[in-house]
């Protein structure tokens, strides 16, 4: 990448930043300057259209090919979290409606689970987990991914391998807002956004045993 295009890329925020890494080629791009954070952190959804965050993820995922260091794997957790909790339902409908991010993106929140589990808490549990998330191109029109919590560790599947202690059905933008401290479990099932079958009382402290960053 030149130095004129990163430095112009560095200057810009918001919905310009969103143009231009949409128009940068893959083919423009040199050695390792630009910090995936630092673009994300020039990127508030709040000032964005309906389609801008979609349009940011995808850029990100094509420009990701050439330099992985613009990869979603390297956005801070924090920065992350910050990032989903920001957008808007629409927008972040706008991603999963689309397979390629719907599939990135998922796979990057189960991706990181283990990494934020809590084992210290969950040591000597063992439990199962099935997600069911609507809008997929699976068995019933979901995605499936499988949580085993097992003595402080954590695995994920997608493949059903396992007896789930329970199983929670739940639309994308929700789970995102849930895994954002943006919802509870109580109101998302009060609401009817959440569907759970099972132990009720353990899919209620799910969260609790994940140390999820806060935006």
């Amino acid at each position: 990448m030149s130095e004129h295009t990163e430095t112009g890329l560095r200057g810009m925020r918001g919905a310009a930043l969103v143009d231009a890494l949409e128009r940068l080629q893959p083919a423009d791009l040199g050695p390792a300057t630009l910090d995936v954070n630092e673009l994300a952190g020039a990127i508030d959804p709040r000032d964005l259209g309906k389609d801008d965050f979609r349009r940011l993820l995808a850029a990100l995922l094509r420009l990701s090919e050439r330099a992985p260091e613009l990869d979603l794997s390297k956005v801070d957790p924090e920065h992350f979290a910050t990032l989903v909790s920001r957008a808007s339902k629409t927008q972040l409908e706008r991603v999963v409606a689309e397979k390629p991010l719907r599939t990135r993106v998922l796979g990057e929140i189960f991706g990181r689970m283990s990494a934020h589990l809590k084992k210290d808490r969950s040591r000597g549990l063992r439990a199962v987990i099935h997600w069911r998330l609507s809008g997929g191109d699976g068995d019933g029109g979901y995605d499936r991914y499988e949580t085993v919590i097992d003595d402080g560790e954590c695995t994920v599947n997608r493949e059903m391998t396992e007896r789930a202690r329970v199983t929670i059905t739940i639309a994308p933008a929700d789970f995102f807002k849930l895994i954002t401290h943006q919802a509870t479990p109580a109101v998302l099932f009060v609401t009817g956004k959440i569907k759970i079958k099972g132990d009720l009382a353990f899919a209620a402290g799910l969260i609790g045993f994940f140390d999820l960053p806060k935006p």
